[in-house]
């Protein structure tokens, strides 16, 4: 058996991930690999709740800040250069923690993601068609050519719809037909841990940290990233929003109350995602001194 260790920490949007992530490294001494596919970007800070400077001080984090909103990135693009990360990282501590609530890019480190195939002019294409006809039409014709995955997926997610069509048109195969969802195997231990809270607790802060942004100044991030609000990276729960508001379509009051039940939708989403995965064990927010003690007991601790 292995004695290296990957903590992974997962859980619903707002729920409190990157603070235990940063207590938990610094009890273990080990460092941080963020799973938080709009965390990777330079341009946008304050809508996707990056770590703080102080908390990035704390522990050191990797893929934050590592991309541009113009650059194109994948989850098997991660996985390969997070298990990179990972040997670097296993030479200097035992542990590791994976934290994040990108379900997609969480199992492509855990389990290993399948090779699909890409047509970059076809997507260029569906991205096209989504910014002039949106994602009713992109949604129908995913749920006519691949049902199976259609109903797997986060439907209403663009870049998620554009990947799936895009392997539909370019192969005449449907996307599901590529996953073959059999995990690879892993050189080092894998330890999951859910976070969780009553609903009404998740959407209190849900509404207080979209506040929270509001005041911190996201609009002047939505102001200086205006000219590239039709990037993928950008059309999320959040700012597309704002744009709207910008674009003087709706009311900022209205707008964050969208932002506010969009982020509660997405919450739902992800905790579906995760509930299907059993390895991962569930913690309540409030139960950090459990989840050292379990951290300790299911791997090779040494105080």
């Amino acid at each position: 058996m292995s004695n290296k260790n990957l903590i992974v920490i997962v859980g619903p949007t707002a729920i409190g991930k990157t603070s235990l992530s940063i207590e938990l490294a610094k009890e273990l001494k080990c460092e941080i690999i963020s799973a938080d596919s709009r965390q990777f970007y330079r341009e946008i800070s304050i809508g996707t709740a990056k770590p703080t400077k102080n908390e990035l001080i704390q522990v050191n984090h990797h893929f934050i800040n590592n991309l541009s909103i113009h650059d194109e990135y994948s989850a098997g693009k991660f996985e390969l250069d997070a298990l990179k990360c990972l040997e670097f990282l296993f030479k200097k501590s035992d542990y590791a923690i994976l934290v994040g609530g990108s379900g997609m890019y969480i199992d492509a480190v855990c389990k290993g993601i399948d090779l699909i195939p890409s047509d970059n002019k076809i997507r260029e294409i569906l991205n096209l068609e989504f910014t002039e006809g949106g994602i009713i039409p992109l949604q129908n014709e995913l749920k006519e050519k691949d049902p199976v995955h259609f109903n797997e997926m986060d439907i209403k997610n663009p870049q998620r719809l554009i990947r799936a069509l895009e392997v539909c048109r370019s192969t005449g195969k449907t996307y599901s037909s590529f996953r073959k969802n059999k995990a690879k195997k892993r050189d080092f231990n894998i330890n999951k841990i859910g976070l969780y809270a009553d609903k009404e607790i998740i959407h209190n802060r849900i509404n207080q940290r979209v506040d929270q942004m509001i005041l911190d100044g996201w609009l002047n991030e939505i102001n200086e990233n205006i000219k590239n609000s039709n990037l993928n990276a950008l059309n999320t729960v959040g700012y597309k929003e704002l744009f709207r508001f910008k674009n003087n379509e709706i009311s900022l009051v209205n707008a964050i109350k969208e932002i506010k039940k969009n982020t509660r939708k997405f919450a739902k989403r992800q905790i579906t995602w995760f509930k299907k995965d059993e390895e991962i064990k569930w913690f309540n927010l409030s139960e950090a001194d459990k989840i050292l003690k379990s951290v300790k007991s299911q791997s090779n601790f040494i105080e």
